[in-house]
């Protein structure tokens, strides 16, 4: 671990110094030397990407500046989908050390390998990560992401065995067990979805257990968007400081950002191993630095499956700005949804982040809820389901009042009339893993 720097309690602690606080014009000089190299790689072992490159008249050679990269043309899911499952690779298969994978629930699964010097790297960017969100060398880290084909319970138990941390494997479910682990071993570090912790939190309470009076103090939190309400009702409920962690099966897994555990105030984005863009996503255009835009990422160091400018289809905004903690990296501020998440109901643009934002902390009702979309005629409607506070009436005239205060309150601030029903305590399914936020009856209506 030569590279990590001496384990300190000071909030500046980083797991590579000279990397994360490189100087913008050397930074700028990297990625330029690596993005030529993985342009030449992808063309050269990949004929996907080179059919793709050939017919937008683009070739690695033309490329002079980052701005360049404008040039070439963009990569999604579909083009996994469409190569299944090897034919993005950019190295023989013997080559690949590691295959994950997404569900497949809405077509082929996307699938993604590692060489052993990718794995070694995405190793190192997860260890830059908790480092960077508040984690240190010697914490026992209790890792609730879900382990296998997900990209999540692999990723964060390298990248904390990499920085010199004690982990537990447990994966998620078995929420009982869990609160009993956090007791018994003492955790300082907890990682899992949003949603999930909140399930935790849950069960601690009703086995009687204050995760608040336990030694866990460190909350690091991904894989699904989740809103400031939410950071602060976890904080709340299990005592700790919550910290947002970013990253894409596609581009390596979790591990491409991670906010500061000084500022909390956007994804420090690993600029030496990948480019960051911010378009629009429907004119493709490059956003002005600050404006909302969708993601796009082209990897710079990944051996096995390079991908270049892969949309995302996650809406954030770039910037810049120095953060307090003296890293140089661009900041992606917090994603508020995905594009292909976007919910157009009577006129009206949804995300499902936006919703959560207003549900949780009104009183009387819980921070458990699933939207449901339903076609009325020719019109798309929408119910909101959440649950009520342990201890609320439960009575038909206090359930029917709750709703109504729900409808105008999403009405003020979305600008949509929709449904409110008001389930009761533990009614709503409980997340195991990612939340399942949005449940769209449309098509078979």
């Amino acid at each position: 671990m030569s590279n990590i720097s001496a384990a300190t309690d000071t909030q500046d602690y980083m797991f590579d110094r000279k990397a994360e606080t490189m100087p913008r014009t050397e930074l700028v000089a990297l990625q330029l030397a690596r993005l030529k190299q993985t342009l030449a790689l992808a063309y050269s072992k990949v004929p996907h990407v080179r059919a793709k490159f050939d017919k937008a008249g683009a070739r690695p050679e033309q490329l002079k500046t980052l701005a360049d990269i404008a040039r070439f043309p963009f990569a999604t899911k579909a083009d996994l989908r469409d190569t299944y499952p090897f034919g993005l690779f950019a190295v023989p298969r013997e080559q690949v050390v590691r295959l994950h994978a997404s569900s497949g629930t809405t077509g082929k699964a996307t699938v993604v390998g590692y060489t052993s010097d990718d794995i070694k790297l995405w190793a190192d960017l997860m260890a830059r990560c908790f480092a960077c969100a508040g984690t240190r060398p010697g914490d026992i880290l209790h890792n609730g992401y879900g382990y296998g084909l997900f990209t999540g319970g692999l990723g964060a138990h390298y990248g904390a065995e990499r920085l010199g941390c004690t982990v537990v494997p447990v994966s998620g479910g078995m929420t009982e067990r869990q609160v009993t682990l956090l007791q018994d071993f003492g955790a300082h570090v907890l990682c899992a979805t949003p949603s999930y912790a909140l399930n935790i939190a849950e069960v601690a309470e009703g086995m009687g257990v204050d995760i608040r009076k336990l030694p866990v103090r460190l909350g690091i939190f991904g894989a699904e968007p989740w809103s400031d309400a939410m950071r602060h009702d976890l904080e709340a409920r299990l005592g700790i400081t919550a910290v947002d962690l970013y990253g894409l099966s596609e581009i390596i897994g979790p591990g491409v950002a991670c906010e500061c555990g000084v500022a909390r105030n956007g994804l420090h984005a690993w600029e030496d191993h990948f480019l960051f863009e911010a378009i629009d996503p429907k004119t493709l255009e490059p956003v002005p630095e600050g404006e909302p835009g969708e993601l796009v990422i082209t990897t710079l160091t990944k051996q096995a499956l390079p991908m270049v400018r892969y949309r995302s289809r996650d809406i954030t905004r770039l910037t810049r700005e120095p953060c307090a903690c003296g890293r140089t990296h661009v900041r992606i501020m917090r994603v508020t949804g995905r594009d292909d998440d976007m919910m157009i109901i009577r006129g009206v643009n949804v995300y499902p982040s936006q919703v959560e934002a207003l549900l949780v902390g009104f009183p009387g009702v819980a921070p458990h809820y699933q939207i449901v979309l339903t076609r009325e005629g020719t019109l798309d409607a929408m119910t909101v389901e959440v649950e009520m506070t342990p201890g609320a009436l439960a009575d038909d005239v206090s359930r029917g009042q709750k709703a109504a205060e729900v409808v105008r309150h999403i009405k003020a601030h979305i600008g949509l009339t929709c449904e409110v029903a008001i389930k009761a305590p533990g009614e709503m399914p409980r997340s195991q893993g990612k939340a399942v936020r949005v449940k769209d009856l449309r098509k078979k209506t």
